[in-house]
């Protein structure tokens, strides 16, 4: 058990058991949808705190203030920049190379998404391409929903790839001294094996039935992207500070820099260049609008659920889980290897991959001796890797991007339910688990 949680039973019971029902509820409230999953995150998290199951500094530690930070700092971004028109410009373009045919469309989005996740990370990703594909779906008249759905897919996938594009990779590059080469030359392969899978699928599903009509795609061919442009100054300041922060992203190890602070930075240099440009009403304006762009209802269901899963953290669920799991291979490195795979997968798509990571570092560091050092039980990193980030996938709750995206689509008036999401997510999650299976049996067993 973690340090400061209570002893003491809850109502007669322990309190991993306790914490394991209030986490159970909280995930059953958020699947039913009666309730704003904020809200229900955020009740969640206050019972973990005063039945005593963690102390309010143990709470506040869980929070992860670099995914707050991040998503809050995107989002901004994302706000002030669209006003310049940007991402209509964009949009436009990438539906004319596209032909303006709603199926390459969509395998276009997939393509950009899966890269750019690959160089940024997921939540950025989505956060620039969703506003995007908001913009192309409402010209070509087609839905929208197979498109976000596809982006949430590829951006788990495409971050998969290094080890800057998903937080587990991060812990996993961090505590287990892997660099970013290593993580291309052993993951990438394979990611690109899976994402051309998940493209077929895609295209199974909705893209080879998805028609415009020609009216809407002679439209979309007539336009001019370059008149989507409102504000050239704007325009000039975001890409300037954009790029800044992308650079940041890739300079931030060896600057021992957070994301989240190289995002809230250009958000605030981007709003104090857009304060400074409008010296007038318009200003405050202008900051209000930004301000009410964030989302907060993720920003808030993120606090709540970090919460709750520090509190099943530090009454020992996540320990004893990952024991148990150790414990069951009986000492075989491939045994051990496929069990950390699909347990990292079924558990990310369930609870936050990152608290499962933190506590699986220690212990696959610990089977070190037993398998033949450090060099041997390799293979056991990137099975926790893929496991941890292609789970993600699974459901709406497993992956920061998932959110990200759904909050978005709800507040442009596109439906995400959880359940209708994980119909169709968590058998697409399976297959990839099971191609990352036979690339770990094939390269390393």
């Amino acid at each position: 058990m973690a340090g400061g949680a209570t002893t003491a039973t809850v109502l007669g019971m322990s309190p991993m058991v306790a914490s394991t029902i209030v986490l159970a509820a909280t995930y059953a409230v958020v699947i039913s949808e009666k309730i704003n999953r904020s809200i229900v995150a955020l009740v969640g998290a206050s019972v973990m705190v005063v039945a005593g199951l963690l102390t309010q500094d143990e709470a506040i530690r869980g929070i992860d203030f670099n995914t707050i930070g991040l998503l809050t700092g995107m989002m901004i971004l994302v706000s002030i920049s669209r006003r310049s028109g940007m991402f209509q410009y964009v949009a436009i373009r990438a539906a004319q190379i596209a032909r303006a045919h709603p199926g390459r469309v969509l395998l276009l989005l997939q393509i950009a998404t899966a890269i750019l996740s690959a160089l940024l990370d997921n939540v950025t990703t989505v956060l620039l391409i969703v506003p995007v594909t908001l913009v192309i779906v409402r010209e070509l008249n087609v839905p929208v929903y197979p498109f976000l759905f596809a982006e949430i897919m590829a951006s788990n996938i495409g971050g998969t790839a290094t080890l800057v594009g998903d937080p587990p990779n991060i812990l996993i590059g961090s505590l287990a001294g892997i660099d970013f080469n290593a993580f291309l030359v052993h993951l990438a392969p394979l990611v690109l094996v899976v994402m051309t899978v998940q493209a077929l699928m895609i295209h199974v599903l909705w893209g080879r039935s998805m028609k415009s009509t020609p009216e809407h795609e002679a439209r979309i061919m007539a336009l001019r992207a370059v008149d989507k442009i409102e504000d050239w100054t704007l325009l000039r300041q975001s890409l300037i500070v954009i790029c800044g922060v992308i650079l940041g992203f890739v300079v931030a190890h060896p600057m021992q820099l957070e994301p989240a602070t190289i995002a809230m930075f250009g958000a605030a240099v981007l709003m104090l260049l857009d304060n400074w440009e409008h010296h007038n009403e318009k200003a405050a304006a202008n900051i209000h609008s930004t301000f009410s762009d964030v989302e907060w209802i993720t920003i808030f269901f993120f606090v709540g659920l970090f919460i709750v899963v520090k509190g099943v953290e530090a009454n020992g669920l996540l320990s004893l889980a990952a024991t148990k799991l150790t414990e069951a291979t009986g000492g075989s490195l491939p045994k051990t290897g496929f069990a950390i795979l699909w347990a990292s997968a079924v558990l990310s798509a369930i609870v936050d991959n990152i608290p499962f990571v933190a506590t699986m570092i220690p212990l696959i560091k610990n089977m070190a001796p037993a398998f033949g050092g450090q060099d041997a039980i390799q293979p056991l990193w990137w099975a926790l890797s893929l496991g941890a980030c292609l789970g993600g996938n699974g459901t709406l709750i497993g992956a920061s991007a998932n959110l990200t995206v759904a909050g978005i689509a709800e507040r442009n008036g596109v439906s995400f339910s959880f359940v209708k999401y994980t119909l169709y997510a968590f058998p697409m999650m399976l297959v990839s688990v099971a191609i990352s299976h036979l690339y770990i049996w094939w390269r390393y067993f």
